[in-house]
């Protein structure tokens, strides 16, 4: 299988790589719930914490460098979005965290009457929030559907919800259950021609592809570092005009401006440091990369710097995560009892990020996890937080789905493997 990375070489700076259970080197495809960080993350990490640890704000060296640590993550994960400007970065504890907060400073323009719309795809951290917004200000809720036979949002409805009192859309960039990918620059514009705004949970896109919000135009965006090679922390991206006008819930003593108006207490500096890290590992493979597909050569037009970089990684990415997929579907194919929810169309790989809900006939969803997990192969079982979309599907109450996430650390040796074992069980 061809490849535009070194994967022996990239594989050697995650040292959770070389683990092994019962003997044998472990397979990570649990990317999902939240994948392995390099050791440059780590040694980042500790680095603060043994050298600079201490609050902001002082006048002592360490807390004027956990300033600058700050700045520099901002800044960094500005340049992975391709924000405006830093200030459009808000850190917290995680990404339902922060869309809880954000939810409870938009509900306060919303007025009896107005609507919201949410969609069956998402994890409920992009559903409840809004629901429970929605229910305190006596909101109406409208329903995207999902498709059932593709596991894809009908887009195409969206244009139908919309009314003149549409306040918000929110809606995934990519399901963390079945991978299915949002075309998010047409929901951004069905969404403000309607006048409202778009709220994007970009947590499971983030680690497979790159993200421009600019030209997706989407109000508010929301990442979690540890899908992407770094630690715990939830990254929300907003408009600065938005985020400067809506009334944050803070302490009377907190900055009145944008980003420190939404960043109650003290942060994790030590995963901002690791956060920094991971975005430097992902420059430093878009420096490495050695080519690109023609079409994803000319997205690189008109970009300079450290964004290019970061855009040449996620594309490269991309590109390789299509090579695993297409080897995954292929052999799933000749699995028999063996169902995969969502896209298995070949040429519609670019719609999809390589993560697989399965099910197998006759075998619980929890006794292929266990089983995997004996034979050194961690996947994940359940609903994944994405209950609508598994109820849709009628499959909450038999167990939900096996998922099977890769990443670009994983190898097309491991495809075969997982593919190897899941035969032994039909």
């Amino acid at each position: 299988m061809p490849s535009f990375i070194d994967i022996d070489a990239l594989r050697q700076q995650f040292p959770a790589l070389q683990k092994q259970v019962n003997g044998r080197p472990v397979i990570y495809l649990d990317g999902p719930s939240g994948t392995q960080v390099p050791q440059t993350v780590i040694d980042s990490m500790m680095s603060y914490l043994l050298r600079d640890n201490s609050n902001r704000g002082g006048p002592s060296i360490n807390s004027q460098r956990t300033d600058f640590l700050v700045s520099d993550a901002r800044r960094s994960t500005a340049q992975l979005l391709n924000a405006r400007r830093p200030e459009e970065i808000i850190f917290g504890q995680n990404m339902t965290a922060l869309t809880y907060n954000l939810s409870r400073a938009l509900g306060q323009t919303w007025s009896a009457g107005d609507e919201i719309v949410v969609s069956e795809l998402d994890h409920h951290a992009n559903i409840d929030p809004w629901l429970q917004a929605a229910a305190e200000r006596e909101v109406k809720v409208r329903w995207l559907p999902v498709d059932r036979q593709t596991c894809t949002l009908q887009l195409e409805k969206l244009p139908t919800l919309l009314t003149e009192r549409t306040k918000l859309v929110a809606l995934t960039f990519a399901s963390n259950a079945v991978g299915s990918i949002t075309d998010v620059a047409m929901a951004a514009n069905m969404a403000h021609t309607a006048g409202a705004k778009l709220f994007v949970d970009a947590v499971h896109y983030t680690p497979h592809g790159p993200i421009d919000v600019r030209k997706l135009d989407c109000d508010f965006l929301a990442a979690s570092a540890y899908k992407f090679f770094a630690p715990h922390l939830g990254i929300l991206y907003g408009k600065y005009e938005h985020l400067n006008e809506l009334k944050a819930y803070k302490l009377q003593s907190a900055p009145s401006f944008p980003p420190d108006k939404w960043e109650n207490g003290t942060q994790s500096f030590e995963s901002m440091a690791g956060l920094i890290a991971a975005i430097n590992y992902l420059s430093k493979l878009g420096h490495r990369a050695t080519s690109l597909l023609n079409a994803d050569a000319t997205s690189l037009a008109g970009l300079t710097g450290r964004r290019r970089l970061l855009h040449k990684a996620m594309t490269t990415i991309a590109g390789y995560e299509r090579q695993l997929s297409a080897r995954f579907l292929s052999g799933a194919e000749e699995i028999p009892g063996l169902r995969i929810y969502g896209l298995t169309d070949p040429s519609k790989l670019q719609w999809r990020t390589p993560t697989f809900s399965i099910r197998m006939r006759g075998r619980h969803p929890q006794e292929i996890g266990r089983y995997l997990a004996q034979k050194g192969v961690f996947v994940w079982t359940g609903d994944f937080h994405a209950t609508t979309l598994m109820n849709a599907l009628k499959l909450n109450d038999s167990g939900g789905t096996v998922r099977i996430g890769f990443v670009h650390y994983n190898t097309a040796e491991e495809v075969d493997e997982v593919l190897n074992l899941l035969e032994r069980m039909k």
